[in-house]
């Protein structure tokens, strides 16, 4: 039996979730150290994985199927293609520097002695995160999928209402109220979707007699199984319903701006830059190749909300006075394009929406990362509160921007690339919403320049006058992620290479084909 890589590629910062709140209460620093070693052992095996992987091989590779309840016909089965792999490896690359820019978010508050909190807890909460977002991408059994997919949001819902913004340090109980009430309308949102999508799940069984991705797709290749119109389109919305509000995708998206506004700053990168991800991938392994009929018939609508996700959550972002709450209102429009890629139905469009994917998780880490910084100085969240930052801190406002330029997709760095794909697939398909989705770049534009000119430019307030520069840690954190940037978005060919061919295989699911362009005959 050859070594189960995506077994222990997941199991490992699981197994370090564990040995990690093992450590006694007394030894937070050897917690930390412990945490980040696990994760960058996980690196090293997702790295792995990248290199014995083969572009041109089979579907699903790297697998694995062992019976589990054989009386339910649910099985471990797991199986990596280019999109689960490119995905796999953004989470392991990502959690090392979640880890090290959360490094003192869970230390006890020395102004606060009714409330201790648990350092330990905090990190063995970002490991198992880690564990099941890296187990869901390459599960290939529905019913393994569902309950990664449900059980993640318990790790989530603690890091969320336990661990607040230091932000509101001064003020405990109605920090704690709105931490409170973020967690909540996080864990009611996302139970709800996955309670519909537990419906869909055993309906799905009823019908195809199996959990396994493998086995539905022989079933259907043979035409021993067949869906009623009706079924699979009832079906579908049950699995898309819960995807949407995981993505999030309008109008699911509402307890997305109060998670990442109320949790610390390395767990609303956890929120956006990995645990969403979750929904939109979804979209693409389950809804197109369970349902491709469903998935065909619900396109026109699910344009309309991708296009809605777009505008109206850039428009939010123009009138933020939260810089928090501006990144998250920014990533509902990013989730949009993604969506938009998705369901245009063209190789292009759903390449881009795989790289937007994993550049949107790069440059909503590193903005975020930065801005957590910032604000960790200062002691604010609101953008009024700052001014002149550049002239007191210039690599903290340098990095800021570059974070902020990639956030708006500027051409060089990646983003640019996986927009640019989403909407030329947009414009081929479907020209009115490549159109309209032209209007988020705009509008990004404006609110990120607007509030790089804000806190950044200008004279130096009071309160930010003696601020100090990044340090070493927290350059650490930054620098190989904007280095990343640069390099996927001026050679995007080794990501493109282990995407496109999954890409094939999801368009082939469908039977789509891109549109051909029209050419006007020589006269």
């Amino acid at each position: 039996m050859s070594f189960p890589l995506l077994t222990a590629t997941a199991a490992l910062p699981a197994i370090g979730a564990i040995a990690t709140a093992a450590v006694p209460a007394a030894r937070r620093t050897a917690a930390k150290w412990l945490a980040l070693a696990f994760s960058l052992g996980t690196l090293v095996l997702a790295g792995i994985a990248l290199v014995r992987f083969e572009p041109g091989g089979s579907r699903y590779q790297l697998t694995e199927s062992h019976a589990w309840i054989k009386d339910f016909g649910v099985r471990y089965e797991l199986g990596v293609d280019g999109i689960g792999l490119a995905l796999m490896a953004l989470t392991a690359l990502l959690i090392p520097f979640v880890i090290l820019a959360g490094w003192h978010d869970a230390d006890p508050l020395e102004t606060s002695s009714s409330r201790w909190r648990p350092t330990q807890g905090f990190f063995a909460l970002i490991l198992m995160v880690e564990a099941m977002v890296i187990l869901s991408f390459v599960a290939t059994d529905v019913f393994l999928f569902y309950i990664l997919f449900e059980a993640m949001l318990i790790p989530m819902y603690f890091l969320i209402g336990g661990f607040g913004d230091r932000a509101h340090a001064g003020s405990d109980e109605n920090a704690s109220a709105q931490r409170s009430y973020a967690a909540v309308k996080f864990l009611l949102y996302n139970l709800v979707g996955g309670l519909i999508m537990l419906a869909a799940v055993i309906g799905l069984y009823v019908v195809a007699g199996s959990f396994s991705l493998s086995e539905i797709a022989e079933a259907r290749a043979n035409g021993s199984l067949t869906m009623a119109t009706g079924t699979e389109r009832w079906l579908f919305l049950g699995f898309f319903f819960a995807f949407a509000v995981k993505a999030p995708l309008w109008p699911l998206h509402t307890w997305l701006p109060n998670a990442m506004g109320e949790a610390t700053t390395p767990v609303a990168v956890l929120i956006t830059a990995v645990v969403d991800k979750v929904g939109t991938f979804a979209m693409l392994r389950f809804c197109l190749q369970l349902f491709p009929e469903a998935s065909k018939w619900a396109t026109p609508v699910i344009l309309v909300l991708a296009l809605i996700s777009i505008v109206y959550g850039a428009l939010l972002a123009v009138g933020q006075r939260d810089i928090k709450r501006l990144i998250a209102y920014a990533s509902i429009s990013h989730f949009g394009f993604i969506i938009l890629g998705i369901f245009a139905m063209t190789s292009q469009g759903q390449s881009g929406a795989t790289l937007y994917m994993v550049n949107h998780g790069i440059s909503t880490a590193a903005l975020m990362l930065v801005a957590g910084f910032l604000i960790t100085r200062r002691g604010s969240r609101l953008i009024a509160d700052y001014g002149g930052v550049q002239k007191v801190a210039p690599v903290l406002a340098g990095t800021f921007l570059i974070g902020g330029l990639a956030t708006l997709s500027l051409p060089g760095l990646a983003p640019f690339v996986s927009e640019f794909l989403v909407l030329v697939g947009a414009f081929s398909a479907y020209p009115a919403a490549g159109i309209i989705a032209t209007t988020g770049i705009v509008l990004a534009a404006i609110y990120v320049l607007v509030l790089y000119q804000r806190t950044m430019t200008g004279p130096v307030k009071a309160e930010v006058q003696g601020m100090a520069d990044l340090k070493v840690r927290e350059l650490v954190v930054v620098v190989p992620l904007i280095a990343l940037l640069i390099f996927l978005g001026v050679y995007p060919k080794p990501l493109t290479e282990i995407v496109n061919p999954a890409v094939q295989h999801t368009m082939s699911d469908v039977q789509k084909k891109d549109p051909q362009p029209e050419v006007e005959a020589a006269k």
